[in-house]
């Protein structure tokens, strides 16, 4: 039997979710050392000891923020990945996935790329490992499209995740927002992926 959610638990799950998103705003802005737990407390409301009743200090929030994002990655594109009807459908199902998530999501793109070294032990393993699955779900989306062996399959798709992934440091907020950037962006990640050699 589950136990009800009350509206305190409501409340609390949407706090934490306000300061997840505060911190990964901050730490991309002004980095991992630039930001201190008063920062994040003052940009959702509350104090910086009030953080503390969500999180266990700013390491333990750095964490949450890339393992949540590398779940929602592994989770989000397993799922597009198999909704397609063929090999090309599922590829271009996943490109999409990955461009939405890079333009809307450029802060913590930042983040993962300057701070990912400020996690602890066991955050750290969490998100090489979710990574790897990701990386394997790309290569196995891959694989029917293009005759390669393993080693250039992974070359494409890192290559492919660099291409998209350099968004966030290269174009400015509104070109983001804009449906155009996502349209040349899939096809050139798509023309990445496929390249003859």
């Amino acid at each position: 039997m589950t136990t009800p959610v009350t509206a305190r638990d409501r409340a609390k799950a949407e706090r934490s979710d306000a300061i997840l998103r505060e911190a990964a705003r901050l730490f991309a802005e002004h980095g991992y050392n630039g930001v201190s737990l008063e920062d994040i407390g003052a940009a959702v409301g509350v104090s910086g000891p009030a953080v503390y009743r969500h999180f266990t200090g700013k390491q333990a929030l750095l964490g949450a923020v890339l393992v949540k994002v590398s779940d929602d990655l592994v989770t989000g594109g397993t799922k597009v990945a198999s909704d397609g009807a063929t090999a090309a459908e599922r590829m271009r199902a996943l490109v999409e996935f990955h461009v939405e998530f890079a333009l809307g999501h450029a802060e913590v793109i930042r983040v993962q790329d300057r701070d990912v070294a400020h996690l602890d032990a066991r955050d750290h393993a969490e998100v090489r490992r979710l990574q790897r699955a990701y990386i394997e779900l790309w290569i196995a989306t891959l694989a029917p499209l293009v005759q390669a062996d393993a080693d250039e399959l992974r070359l494409r798709v890192q290559a492919c995740f660099g291409l998209i992934n350099s968004t966030p440091h290269s174009t400015r907020a509104a070109a983001r927002r804009h449906s155009a950037t996502a349209t040349v962006l899939v096809a050139m990640a798509e023309s990445a992926l496929t390249a003859t050699t």
